[in-house]
């Protein structure tokens, strides 16, 4: 069975972005008689907004959407201690107090993810009275394992190749556990079968199918799906302000006909998707 899902950060609200990127996870599962999950990743200190869970749901009730809820990412710490633990056991984590500002003004080495750490701490003694993030050795964590592959049902046959990124943080400074580490443990201890997320996320699966070898999880299919741009090229983001679907419900539009444009490739004006499998080597 197809399981999917869609994992928002109340960190904001949704936008259009968002939308297209339910529909997709629910769509494929429903096409396929699976499951479509909501998770909500709310493990981001100060910038979690517990009520946002709330118009989630609202927001995807709107546009005609069913789903099953799990576990938020707020119940689930002890897994990822325990998993920072296990890794840490085998020699593959270290602690690193450098902070991006330190990092950012090191000779220039950028990768998928902005500047690449160049393992300043890996064998420096740890400062005690700076609270480190804990990397992911890369090199090491590769030599374990031996070649890998992930497969994405647009691009196919992906060899694993982290390096792009460098030591990857797995448990942050001000967060139980970063990104790579919370969601590969949660898309696991979900039952997630396909992963579907955008195409800015597609080299971050080299790191979470190294991860997912390394403890012994099972391996998911991956659709990376095209991105909602605006007229200069740039992805829509919260952070930008991108108009919310809250608004947009609020002011009476109907999501379910909303949905249903996105889903035939007709964009709001002034938006379209993107037509290009970006970040594949």
């Amino acid at each position: 069975m197809i399981v999917t899902r869609f994992a928002p950060s109340p960190n904001g609200p949704l936008h259009l972005g968002h939308a297209y990127s339910a529909i997709v996870a629910h769509d494929l599962a429903r096409a396929a008689g699976g499951r479509f999950l909501l998770r909500i990743e709310d493990i981001d200190g100060a910038r979690s907004r517990p009520e946002l869970a709330g118009e989630f749901r609202r927001d995807l009730e709107w546009l005609g959407l069913e789903w099953e809820e799990v576990p938020a990412q707020s119940t689930r710490l002890e897994s990822y201690e325990a998993a920072a633990g296990q890794l840490a056991a085998m020699g593959l984590l270290y602690p690193c107090t450098c902070t991006r500002a330190e990092i950012e003004a090191l000779p220039p080495r950028m990768g998928a993810d902005g500047a690449i750490y160049p393992g300043t701490c890996r064998d420096a003694a740890h400062d005690p009275s700076r609270p480190p993030a804990w990397r992911l050795d890369i090199a090491a964590a590769m030599a374990q394992t031996g070649p890998l592959v992930w497969k994405d049902e647009r691009a196919g046959a992906i060899a694993v190749d982290p390096r792009q990124f460098g030591d990857v943080v797995l448990k942050r400074k001000d967060a139980p556990a970063s990104y790579h580490l919370a969601a590969t443990l949660d898309d696991a201890a979900d039952g997630v079968t396909l992963v579907t997320r955008g195409m800015d996320l597609f080299a971050a699966s080299h790191v979470h199918r190294l991860v997912q070898d390394l403890l012994g999880l099972p391996v998911p299919g991956w659709h990376h799906h095209d991105l909602l741009i605006d007229e200069g090229g740039q992805k829509l983001a919260k952070r930008r302000g991108s108009p919310s679907l809250a608004d947009r419900r609020e002011a009476g539009e109907d999501g379910r006909a909303l949905a249903d444009r996105l889903r035939m490739g007709e964009m709001p004006s002034g938006l379209r998707l993107s037509q290009s499998l970006n970040g594949v080597a």
